[in-house]
């Protein structure tokens, strides 16, 4: 595992305690004993951000077991498809969530100054790549996440890539602004901080102004950056957004203290880079997959092409294959939970993109279509479709959302005299059975019926996505949001 430095340093900061690196080692050990002596095999945690959840982590690596981390926005059948699918035979979490499991053994212990339930369930680990470390979920591009299985070893080059690429910054207190079962914290915010002998700073994602996986309170979030000061942050493209809209309304100052605000998980914008930094905030695109452990580029102070998602870091290697498409080597996951495939030694992406003559690359889009939302979810139009003409009164349904911070559609009805208030109800009703992210926000009847006369789909019925984008944008860009 992953050997972090000794000493009395601060390497976890709560708003009320401090923990030095000794005192983490020593919670880690404790841990790691226990899961040992359980005999726990595979380990989910479903909790906030605390600084529990970073010893139950190191504590699942020292102990040699597999640590599940499961997103708090997850919707209860994806909870329960990643513990099957994952054979998980503990769940760590708060007494209030342990409720979910009545009637399996639950004990409480404490850790780092929290008291939380520990589940045991019957679960039984399925065939997984050998050294699996973590399985972390996909956001779900469908109603059944996509598990990654990566090493401790790959996880391990990521961070210390980073530690090394971020050397000069000097980076001494990171704000942690992301859900720690996001792999893109968990190890750039997390691992390479901490590695690095760095602080990192532990709020709950209510106090950062996060809600869920898509709601962003940028005057709380501010205020919070202003009281801790830090050096650096990992933000998705909508928070950013938010953020600097904020800073330019209230006249508000950026905290000089700032020396990287990374920014991922979605494409960025250049005009946006160039707002942030407008206003004090140094933001920096990168770019990374889950199959390669999270980051694989990023633009650095110094080192910095707005547009660009930035050079290779010391950990990856990266090529652009015949037809365009991105591969990426060095740190690659294990493969897939509940695949015998083995990755090859060369990760094709599935993103579109050109190297400049300086190294910077630039993702030009997607090889298939899967939307990624401004918050950095990755979702299926089809699976959110298909929920929409679920409802009786929808007969067609095309989603869009693209780079946009919540998910728009234009609807057929079954009938064509079918109310505004059906629609809206049935939009509803298909809203209720999806995660947060997976929400459509607003909605436009269509102009007309989705077939090939219109001009709207192929003749065996597939949807024109970009005719009916068209004809529809003007539209969508007016339509009220939901309210629900």
């Amino acid at each position: 595992m992953t050997r972090l430095p000794e000493g009395l340093a601060a390497a976890l900061d709560d708003g009320v305690r401090t923990w030095s690196f000794d005192e983490l080692h020593a919670e880690v050990d404790a841990l790691a004993a226990r899961f040992t002596a359980q005999g726990t095999r595979v380990l989910a945690t479903l909790m906030d951000n605390a600084p529990a959840w970073v010893v139950a982590d190191f504590a699942a690596a020292q102990a040699g077991i597999v640590h599940v981390p499961l997103p708090v926005f997850f919707t209860p059948e994806q909870i329960g498809h990643a513990l099957r699918a994952a054979g998980a035979d503990t769940v760590l979490t708060p007494e209030s969530l342990a409720v979910n499991w009545a009637g399996a053994p639950t004990s409480v212990c404490t850790i780092a100054h929290r008291s939380l339930a520990i589940v045991r369930l019957p679960g039984v680990p399925p065939p997984m790549p050998a050294g699996t470390s973590k399985i972390t979920f996909t956001s779900g591009t469908t109603g059944a996440p996509k598990g990654v299985c990566l090493s401790d070893g790959a996880m391990r080059q990521v961070a210390e890539g980073l530690v090394t690429a971020m050397g000069p910054l000097d980076i001494r207190r990171h704000l942690c602004a992301l859900p720690f079962a996001v792999l893109l914290e968990n190890i750039s915010g997390v691992m390479a901080p901490l590695l690095r002998g760095a602080t990192c700073i532990v709020r709950p994602l209510e106090q950062v102004g996060l809600t869920g996986s898509s709601s962003f309170d940028a005057a709380r979030f501010h205020a919070l950056v202003a009281a801790e000061q830090p050096h650096s942050l990992i933000l998705l493209p909508q928070m950013l957004r938010a953020w600097v809209g904020y800073v330019m309304q209230s006249g508000q100052r950026v905290p000089a203290s700032l020396r990287m605000v990374a920014v991922g998980g979605a494409a960025v914008g250049w005009k946006l880079l160039q707002a942030a930094h407008a206003v004090g905030i140094p933001a920096y695109e990168g770019y990374g997959l889950s199959e390669g452990a999270s980051v694989q580029t990023l633009n650095l102070p110094g080192a910095d092409r707005p547009g660009s998602a930035g050079r290779v870091l010391p950990h990856a290697q990266l090529r652009i294959a015949g037809d365009g498409e991105v591969e990426v080597a060095g740190s690659l996951f294990s493969g897939y939970l509940g695949s015998a495939q083995v990755p090859p030694s060369w990760w094709p992406t599935g993103d579109l993109g050109e190297l400049d003559r300086d190294g910077f690359l630039h993702i030009k889009g997607r090889k298939k279509h899967v939307l990624i939302t401004a918050f950095g979810r990755n979702v299926s139009p089809e699976w959110v479709e298909t929920a929409l003409r679920s409802e009786s009164v929808i007969a067609q349904a095309v989603v869009f959302g693209d780079g946009e911070p919540a998910l728009s559609a234009v609807l057929w009805p079954v009938r064509a005299d079918a109310s505004d208030a059906a629609l809206q109800a049935a939009v509803d009703a298909a809203n209720g059975t999806l995660p947060d992210y997976a929400r459509i926000a607003r909605w436009l009847r269509g102009r007309a019926d989705f077939n090939a006369a219109s001009g709207m789909s192929t003749t065996n019925g597939r949807p024109q996505r970009a005719t009916i984008l068209q004809l529809h944008a003007d539209g969508l860009a007016k339509a009220p949001h939901t309210t629900a």
